[in-house]
């Protein structure tokens, strides 16, 4: 079986004086004066968009592996009128092939017409991708800032080799490795706190949330000296608390090294970038006992180490399918091979082939072995229960599972139920979200109404703290108006957690 991060990579864009002073709109577009620089946005549909701007130095050359350096100011009034490029990567299901290192831009949403000194609250994404893949502009945040009226923030990192290399090497010079792609998050989030309130934010009203690996990213700030204080509140969706420790991710380098031919950090600093990131990785993850990430979040968590703020925390009813379709159609002596391998005679006892099977059985029976269990990464069923509960007894936690199963999935497989599968939830939230294939233009009626109901709970979120459900049971997020609370004990037993908690 592949390793899951790269599995999750794999399958899955003028009157200011000082910052913080009145926002105004030249002639061409609003323009806002940052710490380095005014911007000119773009106005259209009652928002005022300031893309790809940039909040680090470009990490090229010999800034390649080393931590995140400011940007430079600028003369003049910079254009934020287009989404920057994406981090390099391979092509993915989250994207096309990019091979640009000059990725590290931030962009800002808000509503038009904010008064001058207003503060609105702030809601910043974290895109996942395995953090292999991916990018910003996956979440336009527009539609969730015309239906909230909060400002909307998302940014790109460096990822993959790129962003998350570790090598005794690069060890050596700096003290730590690995954790690129997370410390230019922190970057990007120190910059929010300097510069929101010149866009109408409020820098003590930051929520941050994130998907998948950007799950992962929102659990480590949530307990990284470095990102102390620059979040008010925290949103993970199908995410957990993976990192690996610092030999590990230094095992796992040296073999990208060997990969390319290289054996020091000036022949790998000189590598082109394409064959960089066509390089074969057991995937990536957040790097532990470092001085950026000294806890292990998963256990800084369940002691109560960390910043203890609101926390919506939940993951969706099939994750797992979304990784499954490669068995649509396999046969139950495939399936149950598949069981040996990943569990064994007790777990094939839990999920046995039916007496009706048809083509699509062993990739649901699959998938949902995959969610129940947390083998992705922790990802959803009740490796999420858990967490969910360590978060709970320290801080106000509310939970929920997307629970659509019929809605469109992320691209068109005749027949296949995958509607509540992994990252399914997105495209009701950031109707941007295509995944290469329209999904939020393919929505029913009651879809429509799902979409309209998870953006006001999601901006009550970050407007008060509370999504407006209790912080107790499960918001089962349903189409047409049936979304409703379940308890503790019903999540348990439709992902079998006694069984899988007891192994």
């Amino acid at each position: 079986m592949r390793p899951v991060s790269a599995l999750i990579g794999a399958t899955l864009a003028a009157v200011l004086a000082v910052p913080g002073a009145a926002v105004a709109h030249g002639g061409g577009g609003p323009v806002v004066n940052t710490d380095k620089g005014l911007v000119q946005g773009v106005r259209a549909g009652g928002v005022d968009s300031f893309l790809g701007v940039r909040y680090a130095s470009p990490p090229v050359g010999g800034l390649r592996w080393r931590a995140p350096l400011p940007a430079t100011a600028w003369p003049g009034v910079a254009p934020a009128i287009a989404y920057g490029a994406r981090c390099a990567a391979a092509a993915g299901s989250n994207g096309p092939r990019s091979e640009a290192e000059d990725c590290l831009f931030v962009n800002v949403q808000r509503p038009a017409g904010l008064r001058a000194r207003e503060r609105r609250p702030v809601y910043v994404f974290i895109h996942g991708g395995g953090l292999v893949n991916g990018s910003s502009n996956q979440a336009d945040m527009a539609a969730m800032v015309r239906a909230t009226g909060v400002i909307g923030v998302s940014f790109n990192y460096r990822l993959g080799v790129l962003g998350f290399l570790g090598l005794a090497g690069l060890t050596a010079e700096s003290g730590e490795s690995g954790n690129y792609g997370f410390q230019d998050q922190q970057a990007a989030l120190a910059w929010v706190r300097r510069n929101i309130a010149a866009f109408g934010g409020d820098p003590a009203r930051v929520t941050v949330g994130g998907e998948s690996a950007g799950g992962w990213s929102v659990c480590g700030h949530l307990v990284a000296p470095g990102s102390r204080g620059l979040l008010a509140g925290a949103m993970i969706q199908s995410g957990s608390c993976l990192t690996r420790t610092q030999p590990a991710a230094e095992s796992a380098g040296a073999a990208v090294a060997t990969a390319v031919g290289c054996t020091n950090v000036a022949c790998l600093r000189a590598t082109p970038v394409a064959r960089l990131i066509d390089a074969p990785s057991g995937g990536f993850a957040l790097v532990r006992g470092t001085p950026t990430l000294p806890a292990d979040p998963a256990q800084a968590v369940a002691a109560g180490d960390f910043a203890r703020v609101p926390v919506v925390i939940g993951a969706n009813l099939d994750e797992g399918r979304t990784f499954a379709q490669g068995f649509i159609g396999a046969t139950r002596e495939q399936y149950e091979a598949w069981v040996q391998a990943n569990g064994g005679a007790e777990v094939l006892a839990r999920y046995p082939w039916p007496a009706n099977p048809d083509r699509f059985t062993a990739a649901y029976l699959i998938g949902a072995i995959m969610t129940d269990s947390g083998m992705l990464a922790g990802i959803g069923g009740c490796a999420n229960r858990a967490l969910t509960h360590d978060f709970a007894r320290w801080t106000t936690t509310y939970a929920y599972e997307f629970a659509h199963r019929t809605g469109p999935g992320l691209t068109p497989i005749p027949g296949y139920v995958w509607g509540a599968g992994h990252a399914a939830e997105l495209a009701y939230l950031f109707p941007s979200f295509d995944n290469g294939t329209p999904i939020a233009p393919t929505f029913d009626r009651d879809e429509r109404r799902l979409a309209a109901e998870m953006k006001r709970a999601w901006g009550a979120f970050v407007r008060t703290g509370s999504p407006g459900w209790p912080p107790r049971g499960v918001q089962s997020l349903r189409a047409g108006g049936e979304s409703r609370l379940i308890g503790d004990a019903a999540l348990a037993a439709e992902h079998q957690c006694a069984f899988w908690d007891a192994r």
